[in-house]
């Protein structure tokens, strides 16, 4: 899929949707600083369940700010700077911080 495709798909997300999660933006949040990871790692980072992380996992890949790449079994969740909409999270993330 395409970047326009991505980014037609993420349009149809409410700002509110993706961000209304403290699950959610913590993952973002990790991926964003560290690029890339397996569910474990990412469960083990922000101290939320293997399950919950999942559900939270296949919504930002459905939103298009997350890919998923297979290794044999392993899945590994890389963050999506392609994307315009993930982009500008990060920057957002990265600006936040720098102000805390």
């Amino acid at each position: 899929m395409t970047n326009i495709g991505k980014m037609k798909d993420t349009q149809r997300l409410a700002v509110e949707d993706v961000l209304s999660s403290r699950g959610r933006v913590r993952i973002l949040k990790l991926l964003a600083e560290l690029d890339e990871l397996n569910i474990s790692a990412i469960s083990r980072n922000i101290n939320l369940n293997h399950s919950a992380v999942k559900e939270h996992l296949k919504f930002l890949c459905k939103a298009g700010l997350i890919k998923e790449k297979k290794f044999g079994r392993i899945l590994i969740y890389q963050y999506d700077s392609e994307n315009i909409l993930a982009s500008s999270l990060k920057q957002l993330f990265a600006v936040w911080e720098e102000k805390q």
